[in-house]
């Protein structure tokens, strides 16, 4: 995959109408629908503050949140958790919308920037049009929930024109929102049929460091993979076979590759279909030169409880009544050795259960020995990025991607329709 694409500086975007696809999903508390973190907000300041301090009226877009774009979508989803179909009503379906309104991040969008703010109503319906075709450079106007539209999701052309065309003939499209470049929507790739498009600044440092890391690596490159499933992590794997030097296998998939290998494992996760897989990644590992780290001890508890109590045992000698929660301290010891000396660490999924604190010790253990490494340290979004964040190591990383399914997309090596659909430089 080409990572060498156009970004807002290589284009002039003077008195031009830019439609902008941020990442405004933000997370929200369940009763107040308050923001509760809005960094990815401001992860999209930078974009927006250049294209306004360049002179071009700027539409901006996000989805937020799975809202159900038709009250048929609704009464299905809410069938499915055991609501009876003829007790929904169109106005529970509003409701559950209006939870879901950009008004929340126009809001804040309001507290953070010193320019003209303007919420549409709709995204590509009347007020969304009479709004944008208004615009005034140095403007920022906030279209509603891009999902609020059916053809958003299904990538539909007519949705894609419709939005291409709030920026009319010479306008451009610039895409910030990496955490849904692996999603072929109308808002995320479907536009740039209609529109000149080129990435944001967001975009561009996440190209540039990721994809520098994976094709060009200062070495040695090293990957520490975890979370629950090998199931999520195969592409990764197989990918990173071919690029890394050392590849560390901790979290809830490395039991998988313990029982493959003859171990016992008590209550620990398995997906007993990957063994096969497990084993064949330790041949490939041996036969590229590739050295596979996976732990030598567990930390393990009876129940899954943040107060159980831990035990540390052997790895591949768990009791069949306890289950694996966090690598143990020799494993420790030798994952931190094997980062401690190299030029470049990607890191995606935690090593155990770390929002429990007593079984967060190895996952707080790899972020020190990130922070502290020298090495260029990117962190793959999703529960390592949260690790990272809540353990106090963030600022000393040198990227936490921004997206956690998009991050893991990029490691596996796989063509980003919301990347691909830019144009090379």
């Amino acid at each position: 995959m080409n990572y060498n694409k156009k970004t807002v500086k290589d284009i002039d975007v003077k008195g031009k109408k830019v439609l902008l696809r941020c990442d405004f999903n933000v997370p929200q508390d369940k009763k107040t629908n308050a923001i509760t973190d809005d960094k990815r907000i401001r992860a999209a300041l930078p974009t927006i503050q250049y294209l306004l301090g360049q002179g071009a009226a700027v539409i901006a877009c996000s989805h937020l949140g799975k809202p159900n774009a038709t009250f048929d979508a609704y009464v299905k989803k809410q069938v499915a958790k055991g609501k009876k179909a003829e007790e929904l009503t169109e106005a529970d379906w509003r409701k559950s919308l209006k939870k879901l309104s950009m008004a929340v991040v126009y809001e804040r969008l309001c507290e953070l920037l010193d320019c003209d703010v303007i919420l549409a109503e709709d995204v590509i319906g009347p007020d969304a049009q009479a709004k944008a075709a208004a615009l005034k450079p140095g403007q920022l106007l906030l279209l509603e929930n891009t999902r609020f539209e059916q053809g958003e999701t299904k990538n539909n052309p007519d949705t894609a024109k419709a939005l291409a065309d709030l920026a009319g003939a010479d306008g451009v499209y610039v895409s910030d929102a990496f955490g849904t470049v692996h999603r072929a929507h109308a808002s995320t790739a479907g536009v740039a049929a209609y529109l000149p498009a080129v990435s944001g600044l967001l975009i561009q440092k996440e190209l540039e460091i990721m994809g520098g890391a994976l094709e060009n690596p200062k070495r040695p490159f090293v990957a520490i993979l975890g979370g629950a499933k090998v199931s999520d992590k195969i592409n990764v794997i197989n990918n990173l076979l071919d690029k890394a030097d050392t590849i560390i296998i901790g979290g809830g998939m490395a039991y998988t590759f313990a029982k493959a290998q003859g171990g016992e494992i008590g209550q620990s996760l398995l997906e007993a279909d990957k063994q096969d897989y497990a084993l064949e990644m330790i041949e490939k590992a041996k036969a590229k030169g590739v050295k596979l780290l996976l732990p030598v001890d567990s930390v393990c508890a009876r129940e899954f409880s943040a107060d159980a109590e831990p035990v540390v045992v052997e790895a591949g000698r768990i009791p069949a009544d306890m289950m694996g929660m966090d690598i143990g301290p020799k494993t420790v010891e030798l994952f931190c050795a094997a980062v401690k000396d190299a030029g470049t660490i990607v890191w995606n999924g935690p090593m155990g259960v770390f929002e429990f604190p007593t079984f967060a010790v190895g996952t707080k253990a790899m972020a020190k020995a990130l922070a502290e490494s020298g090495a260029v340290t990117i962190i793959g979004g999703g529960d390592s990025a949260a690790a990272a964040e809540q353990l106090g190591f963030a600022d000393k990383i040198t990227h936490i991607s921004t997206g956690g399914g998009a991050s893991l997309e990029f490691l596996e090596g796989k063509e980003l329709p919301g990347v691909a659909c830019l144009l090379d430089k």
